[in-house]
This record gives structure tokens, C-alpha cells and sequence, in this order.
């Protein structure tokens, strides 16, 4: 059994994919996601550097 990895989606993105890569690692509604890192961007705008961060570090789902 391969183990599990985190990859930022290539189909459920909306900018750069991070949050619905997230949701599918943790297999949660990427919507949920979503309304996390947009609170956490309004509540001291640590969600904006957290996200363009994760952009960068987490690779992009490769294709199948």
C-alpha cells in the first residue's frame, strides 16, 4: 500500500488548488477548507502568507 500523500488538486482548485488537495488528504468537503483559510485571512490575514506558502512547498497533483 502506497502511502498517503499531499498533493494540490489539479481539478478541485479554485486559485491553487492547496485547499482542495487538503480536503482530499484529510477527506473533508474542500469547502470547509476553504471557509477555514478565508476566516483565518480575516482574523489577522495570517490565512494569505499561510496559503501562498503552502502554494509553493506542496507539488502539484501529477496526472494519471
Amino acid at each position: 500500500m502506497e502511502p498517503k500523500r499531499l498533493f494540490r488538486s489539479k481539478i478541485d482548485r479554485v486559485l491553487g488548488g492547496v485547499c482542495g488537495g487538503i480536503g482530499k488528504y484529510f477527506n473533508i468537503d474542500p469547502v470547509l477548507v476553504r471557509v477555514l483559510w478565508a476566516v483565518s485571512f480575516f482574523m489577522g490575514g495570517v490565512g494569505f502568507l499561510a496559503y501562498i506558502v503552502a502554494w509553493i512547498i506542496i507539488p502539484e497533483e501529477p496526472v494519471m
